[in-house]
């Protein structure tokens, strides 16, 4: 393989992974050459259905698994280098949560494995409950937490140690339009501060959303990859929007097209996506103070995640 790129976060070159049984004897090839290169400061999706290698993927990059051939880069170095696992935030499609400790306890146990400070510990953790909004529930139990909530302490714990990759698996699943929206904003502050996040998701319009390039599996092949505006962009189709017109304005407009484009154009009327209406839905009644029974919508990101 080349030398590393210094733009890149993970580059794959010939990934391959066969699964063998207790005589050895080859059983799947979850991978079959998979090349790809993820930038830094990027949201990158990984996408595919049920069995297409996605996970597999993510296990190598993560030093769980080792790969039966090609070579793979994490941050520049071997992904079973203890050192780059310092640098790596990982959110598991379920999270694994101790269910008796609360949830501030629960963020300090995660901090601690990465050796921070008290101080340290202590300021990204109420950065960490407030951004994830679950400040008001820093000391219940998570195993009483409904799985939104629990998500949100996921995702606090793969960011505590203010990672330079972050791997998310399905990070909106269970949560509700609020959480998602809150996900999503999140990602966009890591990217834009440099980090880079690699997203697995089945729900499509979240990917489409955040994700600056994307790449498709397939039967653990590669079958589609580019930015999302390359893969999405419809060439021979071009939309044209405009103020409102009198209804003999329109008529004559387009009876222009008509005449000198032979064509007949569509016309309606765009409209709000239904997240943002709901989102904007429940803004207005968060503005009316009342106490909190679940995760608080807030659009503010952690402090220590904002640094450059």
């Amino acid at each position: 393989m080349p030398e590393p790129t210094e733009s890149a976060a993970v580059e794959i070159r010939g990934l391959v992974k066969v699964f063998r049984d207790f005589w050895r004897r080859p059983t799947v090839r979850a991978v079959n050459g998979i090349d790809l290169t993820i930038p830094r400061g990027k949201v990158f999706g990984l996408l595919g259905p049920n069995g297409s290698g996605k996970s597999t993927t993510i296990k190598i990059l993560l030093g769980l698994l080792f790969p039966s051939a090609g070579d793979v880069r994490v941050l520049g170095e071997s992904p079973r280098a203890v050192a780059v696992k310092q640098r790596i935030g990982y959110l598991p499609e379920d999270s694994h949560l101790y269910r008796y400790l609360p949830a501030r306890e629960t963020l300090d146990f995660y901090a601690r494995l990465f050796a921070l400070d008290r101080a340290t510990r202590r300021a990204r953790i109420d950065q960490s409950l407030e951004m994830v909004g679950l400040a008001h529930a820093a000391n219940r139990p998570v195993g009483e937490f409904s799985k939104g909530m629990a998500r949100r302490i996921g995702l606090a714990q793969a960011l505590i140690n203010d990672p330079q990759l972050v791997i998310l698996d399905e990070p909106t699943a269970g949560l509700d339009p609020i959480g998602c929206r809150q996900v999503k904003d999140i990602m966009l502050a890591l990217a834009a501060r440099g980090t880079t996040v690699l997203l697995t998701s089945h729900l499509l319009a979240d990917v489409e959303d955040v994700c600056d390039r994307l790449a498709i599996l397939y039967n653990g092949k590669v079958r589609a990859q580019g930015t999302v505006q390359e893969l999405l962009t419809v060439p021979d189709t071009i939309s044209l929007s405009i103020p409102e017109l009198s209804p003999d304005a329109m008529r004559d407009l387009l009876a222009l097209l008509r005449e000198r484009l032979g064509i007949e154009p569509r016309v309606d009327h765009p409209s709000m996506d239904l997240e943002r209406f709901f989102l904007d839905v429940i803004t207005k009644a968060a503005d009316q103070p009342a106490s909190l029974s679940g995760a608080a919508h807030t659009g503010r990101v952690a402090e220590f995640l904002r640094r450059s």
